[in-house]
């Protein structure tokens, strides 16, 4: 399920009326053009509606709406991959407040991060130099745990997909078609292909409900971190070490919190499950344990930082 996020920074630039239209023709062109690869899928994600932005200083949306039927018939296309859900909805809350933040150019930016964050791809209006390019490169803050449970800031720099131009949709027409085909967008989904996405990471029953009830947020999160260690575990021979190469940050439990992540294994037998994996912001985890003998790794626990009452 391709998600477009509008990059809020390339609108209510000082430009002429003129090149605004043009670059709003354009703009719903490539926004349809990605859409066309999975038309019942795509949304368009914007912190505020559309019809409270500016295309250009002093040049709101609803006066471009209005100047002539051929905007307004754009506008009916637009409106139409609008998804009424503020970007904010897509980081779990309260989780990222504080913990995660993407700038550009040391501006912070919202959809572009979001774009990057929930694996989508960000979209400008084309009215500056700076948003000619199919990838765009952003500064990531985030708070991490580290292993004595003390936290501190990350900072990386990343890429997010990106585009302002038809040429940069036919760059990601063929990752739209893989992405829709290949990659679970709920927990559901995730739960119900899980043999075929993950061959290799067993689950327990109980991880069916954590699952399911993912918070939307943390399905890109989970899925990804999910992703990295099915690809560790495939490459894993246990003749010759002891676990597999992670891929993703993989850590035991402290020697104070080791009980609380014992669970009924498949047997019936209670096992210690305190190999765990991060996904973030905030305390998403992934307790398992080495099952080397069926080179796999089996799951008891999804979600939040397990509490001695899960």
């Amino acid at each position: 399920m391709p998600l477009l996020f509008l990059n809020e920074k390339s609108w209510a630039t000082t430009c002429d009326h003129t090149r605004a239209d043009a670059a709003m023709a354009d703009f719903v062109d490539v926004v349809r053009a990605v859409a066309k690869e999975d038309p019942a899928e795509t949304s368009l994600v914007s912190e505020d509606g559309l019809t409270s932005l500016e295309i250009a200083k002093d040049y709101p949306i609803g006066k471009w709406i209005g100047a002539s039927p051929k905007n307004h018939a754009r506008w009916l296309r637009l409106r139409a991959l609008q998804n009424r859900s503020p970007v904010r909805s897509v980081y779990p809350a309260p989780d990222a407040d504080g913990h995660l933040e993407y700038r550009h150019e040391g501006e912070k930016v919202l959809g572009l991060g979001a774009a990057h964050f929930m694996d989508g791809i960000a979209v400008s209006l084309p009215v500056a130099p700076e948003w000619e390019t199919s990838s765009v490169s952003l500064e990531r803050s985030e708070l991490v745990e580290l292993d004595d449970e003390s936290l501190e800031f990350d900072h990386e720099t990343v890429d997010v997909r990106h585009v302002s131009s038809l040429p940069h949709a036919d760059e990601y027409r063929a990752w739209i078609r893989e992405s829709s085909l290949a990659r679970a967008a709920t927990g559901r989904q995730i739960w119900e292909r899980r043999a075929d996405l993950y061959p290799h990471l067993q689950f327990l029953p109980r991880t069916e409900g954590h699952l399911t009830g993912l918070d939307p947020s943390w399905v890109v999160p989970a899925r990804n971190c999910l992703e990295r260690l099915e690809a560790a575990v495939a490459l894993w021979d246990p003749a010759t070490r002891h676990e597999p190469e992670w891929q993703t940050k993989v850590t035991p439990e402290s020697q104070t919190r080791r009980e609380v992540c014992r669970f009924t294994d498949l047997d019936g037998e209670r096992r210690l499950f305190e190999l765990h994996a991060r996904f973030t912001p905030g305390m998403g985890r992934i307790y398992f344990r080495l099952v080397p003998e069926e080179r796999a790794i089996r799951l008891a626990h999804i979600g939040s930082k397990i509490r001695p009452d899960l």
